[in-house]
């Protein structure tokens, strides 16, 4: 047996919670949030404080080192390690007790902030410090880096409301540090009073200092407080196990106040004049982290100025004060809890959007939150441009304002040896410059890797010797986090982009927002864990799966730290052909949430295709794959052939249906949708030639034929044309009724040419293929990663609907060509987002993609003034994910609102997601998706309640779980049209 299997089996034989020595289980954490990367031997997550103690004791005799790992979002490096990681979010998360009466809690270190903030909320109190990764930071994460947020100026740090704790050094001495001098090691108390003049002077005075240990808490007239000099030791002096905390009561009533400012630098000088308005917040930012200005008051640069009241009306006055106090060039004041909360959503995200600069450019943390005291940081700020343009660097900062605490993401070169000097020449020189202007190298995140090399140069050698010693007194054998802090690895070195191929490789997908290299969409993901929030999600998608099982290689983060180490080829050595990176994008449910609620627009869907397509290059497929992969073929058949009844006739056999299940890898528990007996194509054929008739006996009698302004194709998705027609023929009749005439798809290919005068392509045209065939999107070739027949299918879709992709001519009166109406949301997604991405070589795919609209869009755009009938009627459901993710629900929710359909729909994914819950093995896990928010919101509905669903998947989950009908919005509509008589 080699050491490391020596030391998972006495770990296995004296812990009861789990122990990870498996490829995937070091993978998923051998980075954090930063820019570093360090390979674990193994995984441990502990069930309680003696499973802790029995770590430390076999990592002691072994020489092996221990790091704490919370949430894994620090930005600092302090959250990896080469030894063996503890991981607390899976047992260790509870929240042990809590008391109003004297505003206290008791929690364990793998608590999520947000799970006691929910649990405080009802008693009126709530934990102080509030990072943007509420969602999903852990209590132990946030003592460890003494974390802050954006209400620290009304109360503090994570220090400032620790109480006491429960700690278990590497030598397995349980102490409980608090204060006078309570729970503090044999010769912390002697260190400290040898050294008080030094630790008197040494630390600079600013709300924001988070570097280094805080020795000068345990000064006597500082209450000689060991359990808030332990905060911010990142791991380094004890594992905490418990901790008591002391909550704080908020203002019944908030305001926000947005100050428009021409720049950052302005609204930087401003912000420590704010402070005596007594704020909660304040915030800054500059325009270059905001997609769009919407809403927000004029100005380059603005400060989130946050007020309390007991009342709404006091709260705005407050808020009204600090306008009239400021020097702005607008404002805005914002009561309503829902804008509120859309303001600060812009704000939170900064720490992922922080990762693109406006122009793609990649930009990296490494210089995150220095802090410096609040009436220097416009100064500050001016002097760091300076240093930017010297070095030609790029980055936008950002941050806590009111405790001159800054955050910024730089588009620092870490690929190449010269960028990577440059990355040191400027990280050293800017440690000065923050020195300079009396302030702290780290001013919420902890100096992890990223800056501990530098406390010289703000303690000087002399403390951080001390610092040293103190380390030496908690843990002699240097345990605990080694490299961190104390004896500090260099800055430059365990850079996780290192090990990653310096060449693109190939990939099926152009990925044109990474430059077509693969490398460079894994390295979108920075480790914040936006997919790993849990709890109420309100309208966002990610991370279903994750929300399901809430194991970390079950999310977006997760998913995209396998894919790096199969691109490393360290951990996952197979590459492409790597069953533990296959295994973790089993669940992926290709929702695309991803897309659209991961800051940095993480495209998990895209890069499982991508996967599965090289996966199986060559080799033999699942039986899904097949069965469901190619089920535009099998449908296209049955229609061909006639066979719908027979096929719904055999299917409603059991025996029979059990058998086509087992052999298609379908589930068991599943029902086999059944067929429509006549497509929806066959019923508009017979449509079309009434119509065609109906004009040809116009023309005859001298008339004009009464042709609509206004035309659309409609898209025969696979799903409205042999599952569910009755969606199609709904959307003809209310598009008919708005004025919009609906033409059917061509099915067979057309040549095209120019006229004779330099007329448009497309003026004539002539048969060029007899043989029928189908436009279609190819999503389900997609979403099994069967991209070689994906692009055939689009490229033959494209070749059918050249002639109409190449006309380019539009007026008031008409719109030609048409445009093409998707009623399948996802079906829709996948010809505006996949199909350019696959096809990036051909200027059709973008044509195409430009021109599919959805069916509140081709109402919105083509029959802007038309009213539908008033319905008068609640509703609910959820919003598609894809619509969501890809498409928006903009023109949906105004329709719903003018057709008096009432209520908002759920987030979240319905868990079916085309094949994935039909597939063998994920019922489970699709059921527990669709009772996150689906199933509750249509349970909680009133009696009369539509349940809208737009997408074929959503309905077939309901009814085959709920035993509900959910409906298209075409649907109801017609229905209302009918009820009109119209």
């Amino acid at each position: 047996m080699s050491e490391f299997s020596e030391l998972e089996a006495e770990l296995r034989s004296t812990v009861r919670g789990e122990v990870g020595f498996d490829v995937t289980s070091r993978a998923l954490v051998t980075m954090d949030a930063s820019n570093y990367r360090r390979v674990p031997v193994g995984v441990v997550a502990p069930r309680d404080a003696d499973d802790v103690a029995a770590v430390l004791e076999v990592c002691r005799t072994r020489g092996v080192p221990v790091v704490a790992r919370g949430g894994g979002t620090s930005i600092a490096g302090q959250a990896t390690g080469t030894g063996v990681v503890l991981d607390f979010t899976r047992h260790m998360n509870r929240l042990l007790a809590l008391d109003p009466a004297t505003r206290t809690a008791v929690v364990q270190p793998g608590l999520v902030l947000d799970r006691l903030q929910e649990a405080a909320a009802p008693h009126g109190l709530r934990f102080g410090p509030d990072p943007s990764t509420h969602g999903r930071c852990t209590l132990g994460g946030m003592i460890g880096n003494n974390s802050c947020g954006s209400h620290s100026v009304a109360w503090g740090t994570t220090a400032d409301s620790v109480r006491e704790l429960d700690v278990i050094t590497a030598r397995g001495q349980r102490l409980r540090p608090g204060q006078d001098w309570a729970g503090a090691p044999q010769g912390l108390r002697e260190l400290v009073e040898g050294e008080l003049a030094r630790l008197r002077t040494g630390f600079p005075d600013l709300p924001r200092r988070i570097s280094g240990y805080a020795l000068d808490a345990l000064l006597p007239e500082n209450g000689a407080d060991v359990a808030r000099s332990f905060c911010g030791s990142e791991g380094t002096l004890g594992i905490l196990t418990e901790a008591t905390i002391r909550l704080v009561e908020p203002p019944r009533a908030r305001a926000l106040a947005v100050l428009g400012y021409a720049d950052e630098s302005a609204a930087a000088e401003a912000a420590a004049g704010l402070l005596g308005c007594a704020p909660l917040t304040v915030e800054g930012m500059a325009a270059d982290l905001v997609p769009s200005a919407t809403g927000l008051p004029r100005g380059g640069a603005w400060l989130f100025v946050e007020t309390g009241g007991e009342s709404a009306a006091e709260a705005r006055a407050r808020a009204e004060t600090v306008v009239r106090a400021a020097d702005v060039l607008d404002a805005l004041v914002v009561t309503d809890a829902a804008g509120q909360r859309a303001l600060w959503r812009i704000r939170e995200d900064a720490a992922g959007t922080a990762t693109r600069l406006p122009d793609g450019t990649e930009a990296w943390p490494g210089w995150e939150d220095c802090a410096v005291p609040p009436a220097r940081l416009g100064a500050y700020l001016r002097d760091f441009r300076a240093l930017l343009t010297a070095h030609g660097l790029r980055g936008t900062p950002y941050g806590h304002f009111g405790d001159g605490c800054v955050h910024v993401r730089i588009d620092f070169d870490l690929l190449s040896e010269a960028g990577v000097a440059r990355f040191r020449r400027f990280s050293e020189e800017l440690a000065d410059v923050v020195v300079a202007h009396g302030g702290s190298l780290s001013g919420e995140h902890g100096d992890g890797q990223a800056r501990a090399e530098l406390l010289p140069k703000m303690y000087g050698d002399e403390l951080v010797a001390l610092f040293g010693r103190a380390k030496g007194i908690w843990d002699p054998d240097d345990l605990l986090n080694p490299g961190v802090l104390v004896r500090p690895a260099p800055l430059d070195t365990n850079l996780r982009f290192a090990v990653l191929p310096r060449e693109p490789v190939p990939v099926a997908f152009g990925y044109p927002a990474d430059g077509g290299d693969f490398s460079a969409a894994v390295r979108r993901c920075v480790g914040v864990a936006k997919c790993r929030t849990t709890g109420p999600s309100g309208a966002s998608v990610m991370c279903p799966s994750f929300r399901a099982t809430g194991e970390e290689e079950h999310s977006t983060r997760g998913r995209a730290r396998l894919l790096h180490e199969m691109l490393a080829g360290e951990l996952v050595t197979d590459g492409w052909r790597s069953t533990e990176v296959r295994d973790a994008l089993d669940l992926c449910l290709s929702c695309k949430g991803c897309r659209s609620d991961c800051p940095v627009g993480v495209d998990m869907a895209t890069y499982k295709a991508e996967f599965l397509h090289q996966h199986y290059a060559g080799r033999r497929r699942p039986a899904a794959h097949y069965s469901m992969g190619w089920l535009p073929r099998w449908l296209r058949l049955a229609a061909r052939t006639r066979t719908a009844a027979v096929v719904n006739a055999l299917a409603s056999v059991r025996p029979l249906a059990a058998l086509a299940k087992r052999l298609g890898g379908i589930a068991p528990e599943r029902r086999i949708p059944r067929l429509a007996t006549e497509p929806f194509s066959r019923w508009e054929r017979r449509r079309q030639r009434g119509r065609l008739r109906a004009w040809r006996a116009q023309a005859r009698a001298g008339r004009r034929p009464d042709l609509p302004g206004r035309m659309a194709f409609l898209w025969p998705d696979t799903f409205t044309e042999h599952l569910s027609p009755q969606v199609g023929r709904a959307a003809v009749r209310v598009l008919e009724a708005a004025g919009v005439g609906v033409v059917q798809l061509p099915a067979r290919r057309w040549k095209t040419w120019r006229s004779d005068d330099g007329g448009p392509a497309g003026y004539g045209m002539s048969l060029l293929n007899p043989r029928r065939t189908r436009a279609c999107c190819g999503l389900t070739y997609l979403s099994t990663g069967q991209l070689d027949r994906a692009r055939a299918v689009l490229r033959e879709t494209l070749d059918l609907l050249e002639p109409f992709l190449l006309l380019e001519r539009e007026s008031d009166e008409f719109t030609y060509p048409p445009p093409f109406v998707v009623l399948e949301p996802s079906c829709a997604a996948a010809l505006r987002a996949d199909l350019p991405e696959l096809l990036a070589d051909d200027p059709r795919a973008a044509r195409l993609a430009a021109r599919v609209l959805t069916f509140a869009e081709a109402l919105a755009r083509l029959a802007p003034d038309w009213s539908p009938p008033r319905l008068e009627r609640p509703v609910t459901g959820q919003t598609h994910c894809h619509q969501h993710a890809v498409l928006g629900d903009a023109p949906d929710r105004r329709l719903r609102e003018a057709a008096a359909l009432t209520g908002d729909l759920v987030g979240g994914c319905c868990g079916l997601a085309g094949n994935f819950g039909f597939e063998k093995g994920h019922f489970e896990v699709s059921k527990a998706c669709a009772e996150e928010q689906l199933l509750p919101a249509v349970r909680a509905a009133e009696p009369g309640t539509v349940v809208l669903a737009d997408g074929f998947s959503c309905r077939t989950q309901l009814e085959q779980l709920a035993g509900v009908q959910g409906r298209h919005l075409a649907e109801v509509l017609a229905e209302g049209l009918e009820g009109e008589g119209k």
